[in-house]
């Protein structure tokens, strides 16, 4: 089981990573509107900041700091899914490769929060 979970937390962040890379060409491809701009800098660090925020944590030297990376990505990845929704709905973006990063940031915000629900209960 302990297998598990090292190959579990990989490849949250190799998805994390991913997930960045996608969100940087999805960015590429808005329009040069002031709009467009102030809502693609939002959705680059808050997209970014859920994989760094792993990272980081993988070198806590706490559980409780460890545990506190994973929820700042948890609100990072929350924040991701609203710039998204701002972009798709305003019609600023493409509405399908905006659902294609929406479904991706909701898995991961699913995937973070089963995390940090576990990491609540061993109270760390």
């Amino acid at each position: 089981m302990q297998n598990y979970n090292l190959k579990f937390k990989s490849d949250l962040k190799t998805r994390c990573f991913k997930f960045s890379l996608a969100v940087i060409t999805f960015i590429d491809s808005l329009p040069n509107k002031r709009a467009a701009w102030i809502i693609a800098d939002q959705l680059l660090r808050a997209a970014m900041s859920i994989g760094a925020n792993l990272i980081e944590g993988s070198a806590a030297s706490s559980r409780l700091e460890y545990k506190k990376y994973y929820e700042i990505a948890l609100k990072s990845a929350n924040e991701t899914k609203y710039w998204l929704c701002l972009l798709r709905d305003s019609g600023l973006a493409n509405k399908e490769a905006t659902e294609k990063l929406l479904t991706e940031a909701v898995e991961i915000a699913n995937m973070l929060a089963a995390g940090v629900m576990k990491l609540k209960k061993k109270n760390f």
